[in-house]
């Protein structure tokens, strides 16, 4: 396993040079919302969407606001950008995560984006009594730290370096959360290696593949479908998603 993480590499230039196509991405998503209105809607349990890397709340916010008109209770995670596991930024997630889960007094669904699923499916190890599933958008989880065509970024804005990371924490991070999980991802990311973005399947563990950029994911009008109706399941009875009909034209089978 260490062997074949190690030996992913990152997205090719082309596919980097393609992450413009977020842009685009957000276009379909406004032009999508009279057909993304059909998806199923929420029961307004609480929602914190975390960002990626250098990214804030302002990313999210297309699909916090679909998820707020569509039945959820959807939140930033109101900590600026996204620079990284700085010192004080897991304690104050977590304290994010706690304050919901109390004013609401229901479990909390985690949706994280790029480096923002990371610490969503970190959080939930940390609290899997106010978890009710997490969602990942193309966050590389599983693979080594250097498959990314962000991993200098990371440094920069994390103010550490990647080769201080020692095995043990790495093999810790693929560790599947103690919650029904979801990783979304796409074949042509520019950024993170897909393979690195994958989740190992089991019981309450799942791969969703969409099409389209890194860049994009958060408003990526496939995504949106797949969140809101991830999310729509009722609490306690999950189960994998259904690519019968017309979704097995949008999603591919990841296996």
């Amino acid at each position: 396993m260490q062997a074949a993480a190690e030996a992913v590499q990152p997205p090719s230039r082309t596919l980097l040079m393609l992450e413009g196509r977020a842009f685009w991405e957000l276009g379909a998503f406004a032009a999508s919302l009279p057909v993304l209105s059909q998806a199923p809607r929420g029961d307004g349990h609480p929602v914190l969407v975390l960002p990626g890397l250098i990214a804030s709340d302002v990313s999210t916010r297309p699909l916090r606001s679909f998820l707020n008109n569509h039945g959820y209770r959807a939140h930033g995670w109101g900590l600026g950008r996204n620079l990284g596991p700085r010192p004080g930024v897991q304690s104050r997630m977590l304290e994010r995560l706690l304050e919901l889960h109390q004013r609401y007094g229901r479990k909390v669904s985690l949706v994280g984006w790029s480096l923002g699923g990371i610490f969503a499916r970190e959080l939930a190890k940390q609290a899997p009594e106010a978890v009710r599933m997490v969602i990942t958008l193309g966050s590389p989880f599983g693979g080594h730290p250097k498959a990314t065509n962000a991993w200098r970024v990371y440094e920069m804005a994390s103010g550490e370096t990647i080769d201080d990371r020692n095995q043990a924490f790495v093999e810790a991070l693929r560790e599947t959360p103690p919650v029904p999980t979801t990783a979304i991802y796409s074949r042509t990311d520019g950024i993170c290696a897909w393979q690195s973005c994958r989740e190992r399947p089991g019981p309450q563990a799942e791969n969703i593949e969409v099409p389209g950029s890194h860049c994009g994911l958060g408003h990526n009008p496939a995504v949106i479908y797949a969140v809101a109706e991830r999310l729509a399941q009722p609490e306690n009875d999950w189960r994998p998603f259904e690519r019968s009909g017309w979704r097995a034209f949008v999603y591919r089978d990841p296996s």
